[in-house]
């Protein structure tokens, strides 16, 4: 079968999906994106993923190009033009089509909006989980604002890119003061020794993750001690368990960081309980 996606307005084959070439994505990167899991034809953790849109676009002043009840239509409408019942559904909105000049627009610019879905093979992705993956590090690179989800990817890009040259699944950026902030599309964590549960408090230097927040939420209800503050790569290195998390991948553990072994080299039973409480949940 092939793919629909949305595009201002209209659902059109993949193949035959574009905006102009003029479109502010394109020229500037001043767009900005969300990404829903997908789980038994339903949108997980659906209203906290809106609200973060929504953060996004009024933090870069981009107007909402439909209300929230309408979107929603969208989103659905589109996993079931595409079959989408175990997978993803992105969306892109950007400030619009205009003369490139890097001040904004005219007001009655209209933004840009587009929404894809696909599947995504589940027995891979447990497979991942059930294996635990490797990190690389990397120096932070990236601007200052990463709490705003913009398309302004390239770091990570490259980052991922490493990654993959060194036979690792995920890149952990690391700032100037030796702790890392999260991966390239991830949240960092870690199991300390004393078993406690660590990520980066939230602040702009860090997306605020949707399923973070779930998984820390989670965490408690479980008596797991949770600690919101940096780790280093030492940190890291002497950890019980470290793991990632993102819609697509909730909890998957991390047993290597550049070559060296976390803990017992293996998926860890704090990161595995997590996945199991957070993949039973519920769901919009």
């Amino acid at each position: 079968m092939s793919r629909v996606a949305y595009v201002n307005g209209h659902y059109r084959p993949l193949a035959r999906a574009a905006v102009s070439i003029q479109d502010r994505g394109f020229q500037f990167a001043d767009s900005i994106y969300e990404v829903w899991a997908v789980r038994g034809g339903r949108l997980f953790d659906a209203p906290e993923h809106m609200a973060r849109l929504s953060r996004s676009l009024v933090e870069l002043k981009i107007r909402p190009p439909m209300d929230e009840r309408s979107l929603y239509a969208v989103l659905r409408e589109t996993m079931r033009r595409n079959r989408v019942t175990e997978g993803i559904v992105y969306v892109q909105v950007s400030r619009g089509a205009a003369s490139r000049d890097h001040g904004f627009p005219a007001a009655n610019v209209q933004p840009t909006i587009v929404v894809t879905a696909k599947n995504l093979d589940r027995a891979v992705l447990e497979a991942r989980a059930a294996k635990g993956v490797k990190v690389i590090s990397t120096p932070e690179t990236r601007w200052e604002r990463r709490d705003i989800k913009s398309v302004n990817l390239l770091p990570n890009v490259l980052a991922k890119e490493a990654a993959r040259a060194a036979g690792a699944f995920e890149a952990w950026f690391v700032d100037d003061g030796g702790f890392v902030t999260e991966g390239a599309s991830s949240t960092a964590w870690i199991v300390d020794a004393e078993g406690r549960l660590r990520t980066r408090d939230l602040s702009h230097k860090l997306l605020h993750g949707v399923t973070r927040a779930v998984l820390i939420r989670i965490a408690r209800e479980r008596q797991i001690k949770v600690i919101e503050e940096p780790f280093t790569l030492s940190d890291a290195y002497a950890a019980r368990e470290a793991f990632i998390s993102a819609a697509s991948n909730p909890a998957v553990p991390v047993i290597a960081i550049n070559g060296r072994k976390i803990g017992a080299g293996a998926p860890g039973p704090v990161s595995k309980a997590l996945r199991a409480a957070y993949l039973g949940g519920e769901a919009d």
